[in-house]
């Protein structure tokens, strides 16, 4: 299968810049998978296609201002960082721009030091900070958010991306990207969903590294994904596993939370509990064990994201639909409108 079979034409000012004024003001497109219908809406009626006895399953990963401005300290040359993984002691492994070799100290923000430990290849690298006490606060203060390199950084201000790029229900720290189907939930809308009897599960998926890493392979099956950490809790595990044995459906909030019960799930869709990495990569011909409807954001050509929604509801089913979203003026990827497949 070639990666070339993922693509599709989007004119450029479908980009979302902004998120929508209002949370759940957001556009809502409903693919049934069995009919191949589509359907309009606004996110505020997504509970109109939720069913008593379903459980709703939201990452509740927390986005870290992970985006760091510095400079080298011998020469003065820019550096910039994107702090993928805490690796303890002060260490992170980091994608950066600006070249930098083992060695080389860098100070970030003015008060930062640093210092680059070890050269990964691609652009990353393992940087240990001067001093690791107190660096997550030093970080939040510092740092800015980890914006997708499609959105004009100018376009949208710090203050404001610190709200509106996390999840209401933001909890677990450690994500270097929203998980963006999220983005569209209001605290009043989550009360909605569960008053009127849809369960709401939390899982945790910490985005990582992969979300920047386009796709370099020709053929799918070669693409390898970069590892992310996941937990499900044992109150997870139980309420997804109740409902469906009960006969409800398993709604997953995101393709990361789809990924994550993907990973958890035994042969019979059996959602386990417990925390480990995953590679699990999706797409048409994969067989889901534990997603029965996923509530997704539209997502990048040749992007394993478009291969996973592609290997859920078909890849014919999703490129008509996201043709029909072009000729709707959807606004599309992290900011933008929503869909809903079931």
């Amino acid at each position: 299968m070639l990666v070339s079979e993922f693509t599709f034409d989007l004119p450029p000012e479908l980009i979302a810049q902004k998120p929508s004024e209002v949370r759940d003001a957001s556009r809502l497109m409903v693919v049934r998978r069995a009919a191949g219908g589509m359907e309009h809406a606004r996110f505020a009626n997504l509970p109109e296609h939720l069913t008593p006895g379903d459980v709703m399953v939201v990452n509740d990963t927390r986005v870290y201002p992970a985006r760091l401005d510095g400079v080298k300290e011998d020469s003065g040359g820019a550096v910039e960082a994107l702090l993928v993984r805490a690796m303890g002691g002060g260490r992170y492994t980091a994608l950066m721009r600006g070249r930098t070799r083992p060695g080389a100290k860098i100070l970030f923000a003015g008060r930062l030091g640093a210092v680059v430990e070890e050269d990964l290849g691609e652009g990353r690298k393992v940087i240990r900070f001067d001093q690791p006490d107190g660096l997550e606060a030093e970080l939040d203060t510092v740092g800015r958010m980890p914006l997708p390199p499609y959105i004009g950084q100018g376009e949208t201000d710090e203050p404001f991306n610190r709200e509106r790029y996390q999840t209401v229900y933001a909890d677990k720290r450690g994500a270097v990207a929203a998980p963006t189907a999220g983005l569209h939930f209001t605290p009043e809308l989550m009360g909605k969903v569960e008053a009127m009897g849809v369960t709401v599960a939390r899982v945790t998926l910490h985005v990582g590294i992969g979300t920047f890493m386009p796709v370099r392979v020709d053929k799918v099956e070669d693409h390898v994904m970069e590892e992310e950490e996941y937990e499900v809790t044992p109150e997870a595990s139980d309420a997804i596993n109740a409902a469906r044995a009960a006969g409800g459906r398993i709604v997953a909030v995101g393709t990361t939370s789809a990924r994550t019960l993907e990973s958890a799930a035994d042969g019979s869709g059996r959602v386990r509990p417990g925390s480990g990495g995953t590679r699990l990569f999706a797409y048409p011909g994969y067989r889901f064990k534990a997603v029965d409807a996923l509530v997704t954001n539209f997502h990048l050509p040749k992007s394993t994201l478009l291969m996973l929604v592609s290997a859920l509801a078909g890849k014919d089913t999703i490129l008509r639909a996201y043709e029909e979203a072009v000729r709707r003026r959807y606004r599309f990827y992290s900011y933008g409108d929503a869909m809903f497949i079931c």
